[in-house]
């Protein structure tokens, strides 16, 4: 049993999943308090048996282009490490119990969590990413989700601050995802991966890393202020925030692996960091 959990821990990227839940947390506690304790954990679990479901139906999908990858040749799936009907029986029983509980706890909630699952297994997997490099816009659309649907679960509403804290998600993604390409570019060409390194250039990837940013910065900077983030911590948003961007367009002009790398890892900690600074405003 230990061995079966140690096998399908990679299927679920936890550091991936791990960083969409703590959005979606942080998308709950921006509302104003009192919190449900029990609404809390109910949004935990679901989303991470949604999002952990929704990853290994991927992994189960793309079984055949990760083998052909150096990166991820060795991954459960597309080595034959795990049964495939027993990998495709769990990822959907997952994803069942999480959306199905995130149905239970509100309608709206569950409706926004299946939205993430159905973009990003079934638009951005099954139907787009092995046909254009614009898959990544879908595959941003399906990220955006947990914390548009923590917001929703925690005000009963889609508005304005969730849409823009979906929106600050959405326009990291390039960020964090045209850099990885950009590493592993000889890697998806070889598993015949439309990317947009290989489609336009490094130079168009580049630009839209850096106009991505901006928009994220925008995005994430006007949420703060409608949340009412206290001066202390719109400051250190502001300080993360420019940094991710001097980052993203020194890019433009420094064109090594290094660099690319850098601000890969730097945007997931900005993330991670921008979300827990939302989460403690709704705590104090």
């Amino acid at each position: 049993m230990i061995k079966k959990i140690r096998l399908y821990w990679p299927l679920i990227k936890s550091l991936q999943t791990g960083l969409l839940l703590s959005t979606g947390i942080a998308g709950y506690l921006s509302s104003r308090p009192p919190y449900s304790i029990s609404s809390l954990l109910g949004l935990i679990a679901s989303l991470f048996l949604a999002i952990s479901g929704s990853t290994i139906m991927n992994m189960w999908y793309d079984r055949d282009i990760d083998a052909r990858m150096k990166r991820t040749h060795m991954r459960p799936a597309a080595s034959g490490q795990l049964d495939q009907r027993e990998i495709f029986i769990v990822g959907m029983t997952i994803s069942v119990l999480g959306i199905g509980l995130a149905f239970v706890m509100a309608p709206l909630y569950g409706l926004v969590v299946f939205a993430g699952w159905f973009f990003d297994v079934i638009v951005y997997t099954v139907w787009l990413k092995r046909r254009t490099c614009w898959s990544i816009l879908w595959g941003g659309i399906s990220g955006a989700m947990p914390i548009l649907s923590g917001r929703a679960l925690a005000v009963g509403e889609i508005e304005v601050v969730g849409i823009l804290l979906g929106l600050s998600i959405l326009f990291w993604i390039p960020t964090h995802t045209l850099t990885y390409s950009m590493k592993f570019r000889n890697d998806y060409k070889n598993a015949g991966i439309p990317t947009f390194p290989e489609t336009y250039g490094e130079r168009f990837t580049r630009i839209t890393i850096a106009i991505s940013s901006i928009l994220a910065a925008i995005a994430i900077g006007w949420a703060s202020v409608l949340i009412g983030l206290n001066a202390g911590l719109l400051s250190l948003i502001a300080v993360l925030t420019a940094v991710m961007l001097i980052l993203a367009f020194a890019t433009l002009r420094i064109h090594t692996d290094k660099m690319n790398f850098m601000l890969f890892r730097y945007a997931s900690l900005y993330m991670l960091s921008a979300m827990i600074i939302l989460s403690i405003q709704g705590l104090i």
